[in-house]
């Protein structure tokens, strides 16, 4: 996460497995992108997934936003 620098993300966030990473969230495109195949085949065989990862996504990025301000 970053705080006052325009060119970087305010918040990234990013799955990893077994040191593999599965997707990616940053606050510019304030969307999940998945990185693997079977991640796209995941989200095929449950289409709620992807959205519910957003929401999970976009209430860190606030919760790291909140906790920036405490912080400051």
């Amino acid at each position: 996460a970053s705080s006052g620098l325009e060119a970087f993300p305010e918040f990234v966030a990013v799955g990893m497995v077994d040191g593999v990473q599965m997707l990616h969230f940053d606050s510019f495109s304030k969307k999940t992108v998945l990185k693997q195949d079977w991640m796209e085949q995941l989200t095929r065989d449950h289409p709620s997934y992807l959205e519910r990862s957003n929401e999970l996504s976009r209430g860190s990025q606030q919760a790291f936003k909140d906790n920036i301000w405490t912080l400051k």
